[in-house]
């Protein structure tokens, strides 16, 4: 594991520190880190493999700004065109309106290697806080969070030990209790279709707590679909239409979210079955763009938006006991049963 520094000497990290780990002096660091030429190869290796051991940033910055600091909160998330995060940037935006701070935003793609450099690069400007989807990360990408000397806020999900701070839900929880509503409606033949798998580590969990919840009650998954791309209608149509052709007798379909969920509802009402009489389903998130369907499909509300706000009211110090960072802040899931699930 990296060598964090401990709590009580929590601090940006130097070229100092970078030397020391190394065994070259401050002056050869510099020179590695501003890619100057006159490094021979091995001690170039050698400061970079430091460098990242301790999770060190370079600072782009430095000597420009007194404080070393810009009113940049970064804000990191999987992805940009995803209809699951506006409401997330939307909640941030509004908590750092008057604060003076302003959000800066990178996506991820589910990459791990991406978000490493996301974050690298916004560390690299000295923001005053961070704000990261998950809690899944490299071990490099952690050092660098760990060790920015910044509040660090990693929201959306609440299974797991967070750096600094963490706002979000339960994704085990979320998946127990769908099941649970699927099972009291009479469904016992389940299918599980998700995308983005296996990196979107959120759906991942949902599905484990969703699968326990089964098993808790004498039940087995009986298909799934998974797909590693993105989400559309077009995908949860095609994804349906594969599951329902190797398992034409299961009578629900659990999606990982909504947009692929209401690809299959379209899909199931094209095909004339009866929803949710013959067949169920369910997808994640409580999208409001899908309102405007036939059926309103069974959904789990991710309280997105509070999440956002909740996360930026930490980085701008406006939380009821006014310290910055260290909080752990869980809210609730709710099941949305909307027309998809009998009774």
């Amino acid at each position: 594991m990296p060598p964090y520094l401990p709590p009580e000497a929590q601090r940006p990290l130097t070229l100092r520190d970078v030397s020391e780990a190394s065994g070259v002096s401050e002056m050869t660091v510099s020179r590695v880190l501003r890619n100057r030429a006159d490094v021979s190869p091995a001690t170039r290796d050698k400061v970079l493999s430091a460098a990242k051991a301790l999770g060190y940033v370079p600072n782009k910055i430095a000597g420009a700004l007194a404080s070393q600091r810009v009113n940049l909160v970064g804000v990191v998330i999987p992805s940009l065109s995803n209809m699951v995060f506006p409401e997330v940037l939307g909640g941030i935006s509004s908590a750092l309106e008057d604060s003076g701070l302003q959000p800066v935003f990178g996506a991820t793609e589910y990459k791990a290697a991406q978000e490493e450099n996301v974050i690298y690069e916004m560390l690299s400007w000295r923001p005053t806080g961070m704000i990261v989807a998950g809690l899944e990360h490299t071990e490099a990408a952690t050092a660098m969070l760990a060790n920015a000397g910044i509040p660090v806020v990693e929201i959306m999900d609440i299974d797991g030990d967070p750096i600094d701070s963490m706002v979000g839900i339960s994704h085990r929880r979320a998946g127990r209790e769908m099941a649970e509503a699927i099972m009291a409606a009479g469904y016992r033949r389940i299918g599980f279709l998700g995308s983005k798998m296996p990196d979107d580590h959120r759906a991942r969990k949902r599905l484990e707590g969703f699968t326990e919840a089964l098993t808790a009650a004498g039940l087995d998954l009986a298909a799934t679909e998974h797909y590693a791309g993105g989400s559309s209608l077009a995908k949860g149509r095609e994804m349906t239409a594969a599951i329902l052709s190797r398992a034409p007798d299961l009578d629900f379909l659990y999606y990982s979210n909504d947009m692929i969920g209401a690809g299959g509802l379209l899909y199931c009402l094209d095909e004339g079955l009866d929803v949710p009489g013959q067949i169920g389903l369910a997808g994640f998130n409580g999208l409001e763009l899908l309102d405007g369907l036939r059926l309103r499909l069974a959904t789990t509300d991710a309280c997105r938006h509070e999440i956002g706000l909740r996360a930026a009211e930490i980085v701008a110090g406006k939380t009821d006991d006014g310290v910055i960072g260290g909080k752990r802040i869980e809210l609730q899931p709710r099941v949305e049963k909307g027309d998809t699930i009998r009774g």
